[in-house]
């Protein structure tokens, strides 16, 4: 059997604070979105290793004495090789969607001196080093074909010449999250287990070998249950079984619960939610079907007009003890928190009527794969669903949401989001955040308490804007050392201004979302987009 594949490297070769967003178009001329497109200065396009860590000099502003030492640290798409790939072949066409490509950490160390209380601050960055990294580095040239996207027969023959050529179907590309349990630090995206890394080196150490029994993807948002610290996961595949549920003990040694959760589709879940009691699973329509792909249809497709439905199972249930709700069809890759009110089992998210995955429909100004901020409420006594939009018609787009992680699984009052620009994402290579977002759960937009107005009234939302052309990702909430109210504490965030071409760091104060960053920290180089990040406290002196 012959095969007459050549790769194309279709990556770009030439690659103030405000009230509030506001994007108001009538031109459809940009709406079109291409995920390889090449454009010029570009940030979604890949860097090279520094080789070793840079003491950075350039901080306007100051960091605050109470700011907790630690490793602030985001995960993100660097592509090996130039970037993104396509391939043509007898078969068709197949390339790279635009969530692909070999993680990069990239990190900032706070390190505080004890005698003077001055900063030093040191940054550095490292690709996530998996087997298919690391064989590609070896032989130093691609050694898989785009897998994803495409024509289905050219899809097909990929998944048999990256096996015959390697053992492997596709590449395991670590490019999404990092996440700390029981004191070990780990980088993950959904398509294997996550890698163990050295926070301090940021060297990739081993896959988390957690036990044989778990032989499945890992999601990249696992969640520690509130008041015991164990880690609930889940893995989805698309052959049965589509989604199983695992509970790891607080230690992380022992997976203590697996179950089959037998559902009838391969939905592309990317995020669980916990409360004290359950797990929350959803399961909405955007599905992987080799089925599908098979008789000529798209792997990765979003069908509005099939079912969507939240599941709330016990903790240590199983298939037939979950509780399901159908909901509106809608696509939520995150959940912002969940948690159980009286009767009900509330749950916050992301939601979007059409997804941005493997390539989203900008062809209008409806932005329907754009999501905003929603709320289930599901009563376990009855069944019934209550449902609303909490922005309601303020035209904002949002995604990334943050909260305190001493609140996951509890009632919280506060979150923080990143506030989509979708005129720039919409010619761009994927989502560009123009600032940051405050919610306030509990008061309304007219500044008076939900409980005592009506609940169908949008929320309070503050906002932190950045100035022209210049995008936020990575952002994360680090509470203040001794601080006692939820939201006390500051968000941190990488940002790149597309006219300078340059990156930094800005940390702002949560309480004053709408002042100034009261500190940017200016970057030695350039840091591409990328996806979730976290603080990790560490005291350097114990080191």
């Amino acid at each position: 059997m012959i095969m007459a594949f050549s790769y194309n490297n279709t990556f770009k070769v030439n690659s103030s604070i405000k009230k509030g967003p506001s994007y108001v178009s009538s031109d459809n001329s940009h709406n079109h979105f291409n995920p390889l497109l090449s454009f010029l200065k570009s940030n979604f396009g890949p860097v090279e290793e520094l080789g070793e860590a840079i003491a950075v000099s350039s901080i306007h502003g100051h960091i605050p004495s109470d700011f907790p030492e630690g490793v602030y640290i985001r995960n993100g798409p660097n592509p090996l090789f130039g970037g993104l790939k396509s391939t043509k072949s007898i078969f068709g066409r197949s390339s790279h969607i635009w969530v692909e490509g070999e993680g990069m950490l990239h990190a900032l160390y706070f390190q505080k001196s004890s005698n003077h209380g001055t900063w030093t601050v040191i940054y550095n960055n490292k690709h996530v080093q998996t087997e298919t990294y690391n064989l590609e580095k070896q032989r130093n040239k691609p050694l898989f074909l785009p897998a994803i996207e495409g024509n289905s027969l050219a899809i097909l023959s990929a998944y048999l010449f990256n096996w015959l050529r390697s053992g492997k179907v596709n590449k395991y590309i670590s490019n999404t999250n990092v996440f700390e349990h029981s004191g070990k630090f780990y980088s993950i995206a959904e398509s294997d287990m996550p890698q163990e890394i050295d926070i301090l080196s940021l060297k990739t150490l081993k896959n988390w070998d957690l036990s044989a029994a778990w032989n499945r993807p890992f999601t990249s948002h696992p969640k520690k249950a509130p008041s015991t610290g164990e880690l609930v996961t889940f893995g989805v595949e698309p052959t049965k079984p589509f989604l199983v549920v695992g509970i790891i003990s607080a230690d992380g040694k022992k997976l203590v619960h697996k179950v089959d959760l037998k559902l009838n589709r391969c939905s592309l879940v990317h995020d669980i939610g916990v409360t004290q009691r359950y797990n929350v699973i959803m399961d909405f329509p955007l599905t992987i079907d080799l089925n599908r792909l098979i008789r000529g249809g798209p792997l990765i497709k979003y069908n509005k007009k099939e079912y969507a439905k939240i599941g709330v199972m016990p903790r240590y249930g199983n298939a037939n003890s979950i509780k399901w709700f159908e909901v509106e069809p809608n696509c939520t890759f995150h959940i912002i928190n969940s948690f159980e009110e009286g009767d009900e089992v509330v749950v916050r998210g992301c939601r979007s009527l059409d997804s941005l995955i493997p390539e989203p429909d900008l062809s209008s100004n409806e932005f329907k794969c754009f999501s905003r901020c929603h709320e289930w409420r599901l009563n376990m006594q009855t069944g019934e669903v209550k449902e609303k939009d909490l922005c309601n018609d303020k035209a904002v787009y949002m995604d990334f949401p943050i909260i305190h992680e001493n609140f996951v699984g509890i009632k919280n009052r506060y979150a923080y989001i990143q506030v989509v620009d979708p005129i720039s994402s919409s010619t761009q290579d994927g989502p560009k955040y123009r600032g940051l977002a405050k919610l306030y759960f509990e008061e309304s937009s007219t500044d008076i308490c939900l409980s005592i107005r009506d609940k169908d009234e949008p929320i309070r939302m503050e906002y932190h804007m950045f100035e022209k052309n210049t995008f936020c990702n990575g952002s994360t909430f680090v509470p203040r050392d001794g601080g006692v109210e939820e939201d006390d504490g500051w968000i941190i965030t990488f940002v790149h201004n597309e006219d300078t071409n340059k990156s930094e760091v800005h940390i702002i104060d949560t309480q004053n979302l709408t002042g100034e960053a009261i500190a940017k920290i200016g970057m030695p180089c350039r840091v591409p987009y990328g996806f979730h990040g976290a603080f990790m406290p560490i005291s350097f002196q114990d080191q």
